[in-house]
């Protein structure tokens, strides 16, 4: 297939999508990720695994200091006018505020990482995973040029007016409903439509919020709110979402659907068995057009892309030479 070109607008630069595959290189501040929790918690390990990622080619990094694993519990609805004037609370946001990580918290996790990363090396892309409105602020003020949320802009109500303020890259991720409800998630009839249409919706609202439709990415978000069987179905027909007219980015790396299919004796493989069956979605996604790859092992990636680039641009030169067209 033919990837689609794109000109993704940043804080302060621009990046051309489509010729090649990007590689965003993830970087957990965080005690409790899936699979790299409680590695980087102190600054200088952080910055050196950044530097560490960088050295394997990666293109973006994307700092985050909370945690949305399955089952971890959101502050959704924070910074809400509603939210913060009800009055009362349900002992189920209770809880959650509890549990999940506050935003004072947050800004002290990624902040700091974020300015030492910048200062090391300047010329860095660096994107805050987020989706609370205050921390992707302080994020771009300390050198971030993007905001990955996973709420796509549905958690915090400010974020979007933030963002186009801000004029940053952003990127929306699906998610159905919070980590700590996808274990009781009714199936969807087709999940590829179900991803593609609120994509679609929630996209459209971030332009009428302000937000310039050159500075957004799209994500499907792999496992987040899909089961094990769903993931593969949306996989399988990535190529589909092209149809939103927007950049895609894809996230598989070492998720637990990969885990799943590559279990033994009836368990799943752990997330540090997962590489090499990541790498192989990684190679499938970029070969139905995704623009970015986010991952945990940059070199893998990079090899994988580098590869699945040289067929892309084979095929297409394949296509020019036999198009009746010419």
């Amino acid at each position: 297939m033919r990837r689609p070109a794109y000109v993704w607008k940043l804080r302060s630069r621009q990046l051309e999508l489509g010729a090649r595959t990007l590689i965003m290189g993830v970087l957990n501040i965080t005690p409790d990720s899936f699979y790299d929790g409680g590695r980087y918690l102190d600054r200088s390990a952080a910055v050196d695994h950044a530097t560490r990622l960088l050295e394997e080619g990666a293109d973006i990094i994307d700092v985050g200091g909370e945690s949305t694993r399955p089952g971890a519990r959101v502050l959704a609805g924070v910074g809400s006018p509603a939210h913060a004037s009800s009055g009362r609370e349900t002992s189920a946001s209770v809880a959650s505020k509890r549990t999940a990580v506050s935003e004072e918290e947050e800004l002290r996790r990624v902040v700091p990482v974020i300015a030492f990363i910048k200062h090391a090396h300047p010329g860095a892309v660096v994107s805050v995973d987020t989706y609370k409105a205050s921390v992707a602020r302080a994020a771009i003020d300390a050198g971030a040029e993007i905001v990955n949320d996973v709420s796509a802009f549905r958690w915090d109500p400010e974020m979007a007016k933030i963002v186009a303020e801000l004029q940053c890259g952003a990127i929306l991720m699906h998610m159905r409903g919070r980590p700590e409800e996808w274990h009781k998630l009714p199936a969807p009839q087709n999940i590829v439509k179900t991803v593609r249409d609120e994509l679609a919706q929630w996209s459209a609202t971030a332009m009428r919020a302000g937000v310039a439709r050159e500075r957004l990415v799209l994500d499907p978000g792999f496992g987040f709110g899909k089961s094990f069987e769903e993931n593969y179905p949306l996989l399988g027909r990535f190529e589909e979402l092209h149809d939103l007219g927007f950049p895609l980015l894809a996230g598989t790396s070492r998720k637990s659907f990969v885990g799943r299919l590559l279990r033994q004796n009836g368990k799943d493989a752990p997330a540090e068995e997962r590489l090499l069956g990541t790498v192989a979605t990684e190679t499938a996604l970029i070969l139905k057009g995704a623009h970015i790859i986010r991952a945990h092992d940059v070199r893998a990636a990079v090899d994988a892309a580098r590869v699945a680039d040289a067929i892309l641009a084979a095929q297409n030169e394949s296509t020019d030479v036999t198009d009746p067209r010419r």
